[in-house]
C-alpha cells in the first residue's frame, strides 16, 4: 500500500557534537557528551535504514531520550529550569519548507523535532499507524512555532487526524475482508471521510505553496471514503427493501468516487513536497454498482447519518523513558557553566542558515498486489 498514502518528506538535521568543553568539567560529564553524540548518531541512522523496525527505532529512541531530559528535567531537586537545557544549538529542517532548518538554543526544540519525526517514520513504515497525542513539552517551547513549520498547531493537528483517518482505513480494510455488517464499513468510511476533511480545512489557511499537494491528497481520500460510506449505505437500504433510495445512494457513491478520480490527476499533477501517492492504480480503488431492482428513484441522496458504535482507531499515548542511570544530581553539579563560551560578535551578528541535506529515504518498491489482505 506504499502509493496509496502521500508522505511528506522526514524533517534533516545539521550534526551535533555535544563537546562541551571546559563546561564538562569530570569523566563522567564528558562521557555523557559522547553518549549523546553517539546515540543521537544512531538514531538519525535507523531514519534512513530499510531494515529498521519498529522495535529497532524504540530501542534507538529510548537509548538518547533517556540522555536527553538529563538535559531536561531538573536534576537538583529544584523546580528551576534545568541549567543546560539552553547550552546546545540545533537546527532542523521542517517537513513543508524545504532545506532550510529552524535553529534553536533549546533541547526541548530538539526532543519534540525528534518525536516529530519519529511519528512520520512510522507512518511511512507501516503507511498506517493511529496519531500520536500532542506533546505536553511543545507548548514549553520559548521560541514560538512560525507560521507553517512543523511545530506549529495547524501542522501538528493535521498530521494527528491524518495518522487516525490512516489507521482507521485500515479497519475498514479488515471490516470489509471479513464482511462486516454493511451499516458498520458505511458509518466507518462516513467518519473517515469527516477526519480526511478536518485534516483538509485545517491547512486551508497555509501557504498553497507547499500545502496545495497535501490537501489534494486530503481531498481525494475525503472523496473516496464518502463514496464507500454511501455505496454501503445502498446495501444497508437495499435489505431493508428500500431500493430507490438505495439506488440513489450508489448514485451519490459514483458522483463521490468520480470525484476522486478528477482529484487523482489534480494531485498528480500539482507540484509540492512529498511523495506522490498513486491511490487510482490500487486495487482497493474500485467501483461498486449493479443493483436489479426496479423502483423509483429519489431526488435527493439519503442523508448519512451515521455513527459506527465500534471499530474506531484511538490515538496511543507517547511515554518518554526513564532517566538513564547516568544523569545523576552529582554528575550534574559537574557541569560548570561558568567555563562555557561567552558571546561574541558571530552571535550578535548571526549568518542565514544554510540548507540542510535532506534524509536520503529508503525507496520501498510498491507491492503488486495491493489488495489489502489483513491478517
Amino acid at each position: 500500500m506504499t502509493h496509496w498514502f502521500h508522505r511528506n518528506p522526514l524533517k534533516a538535521t545539521a550534526p551535533v557534537s555535544f563537546n562541551l568543553y571546559g563546561v564538562a568539567s569530570s569523566p563522567a560529564a564528558s562521557k555523557i557528551c559522547n553518549d549523546l553524540r553517539t546515540t543521537r548518531a544512531r538514531l538519525l541512522d535507523m531514519f534512513t535504514d530499510a531494515t529498521c523496525t519498529p522495535e529497532i527505532m524504540k530501542k534507538a529512541t529510548d537509548e538518547y531520550f533517556s540522555l536527553l531530559q538529563g538535559f531536561i528535567v531538573s536534576l537538583d531537586g529544584t523546580t528551576q529550569e534545568n541549567k543546560l537545557r539552553f547550552i546546545q544549538n540545533f537546527k532542523w529542517t521542517d517537513t513543508l519548507q524545504g532545506n532550510t532548518p529552524s535553529s534553536q538554543q533549546d533541547a526541548v526544540f530538539e526532543l519534540v523535532s525528534i518525536g516529530f519525526n519519529i511519528a512520520l517514520w512510522h507512518t511511512k513504515f507501516a503507511s498506517r499507524l493511529a496519531g500520536k497525542e500532542k506533546w505536553a513539552q511543545i507548548p514549553r517551547l520559548i521560541t514560538p512555532a512560525e507560521k507553517g513549520r512543523d511545530l506549529e498547531t495547524r501542522v501538528i493537528d493535521t498530521y494527528i487526524v491524518q495518522s487516525q483517518a490512516e489507521a482507521q482505513e485500515v479497519t475498514i480494510a479488515r471490516a470489509i475482508e471479513l464482511k462486516h455488517n454493511a451499516g458498520l464499513i458505511a458509518a466507518l468510511s462516513f467518519e473517515t471521510a469527516n477526519f480526511y476533511q478536518k485534516a483538509d480545512h485545517t491547512l486551508n489557511t497555509l501557504d498553497p505553496e507547499y500545502s496545495s499537494k497535501w490537501r489534494k491528497y486530503l481531498q481525494l481520500k475525503q472523496h473516496f471514503y464518502m463514496a464507500y460510506a454511501h455505496c454501503y449505505h445502498g446495501q444497508t437500504l437495499l435489505t431493508s427493501d428500500k431500493c430507490g433510495e438505495a439506488i440513489r445512494s450508489l448514485q451519490e457513491a459514483e458522483k463521490c468516487y468520480s470525484r476522486a478520480e478528477a482529484l487523482c490527476k489534480e494531485y498528480r499533477q500539482t507540484k509540492g513536497p512529498g511523495s506522490t501517492a498513486k491511490p487510482s492504480e490500487q486495487l482497493f480503488f474500485t467501483k461498486e454498482n449493479g443493483f436489479i431492482y426496479f423502483h423509483k428513484v429519489p431526488a435527493e441522496a439519503p442523508i448519512l447519518e451515521l455513527k459506527a458504535s465500534y471499530g474506531l482507531a484511538e490515538p496511543v499515548a507517547f511515554e518518554l523513558p526513564a532517566l538513564n542511570s547516568q544523569c545523576s544530581a552529582e554528575v550534574y553539579a559537574t557541569f560548570d557553566l561558568t567555563r562555557g563560551p561567552k558571546d561574541d560578535k558571530a552571535k550578535m551578528n548571526p549568518k542565514p542558515e544554510e540548507e540542510i541535506k535532506p534524509m536520503k529515504e529508503p525507496d520501498l518498491k510498491p507491492q503488486k498486489d495491493t489488495g489489502c489482505v489483513i491478517s
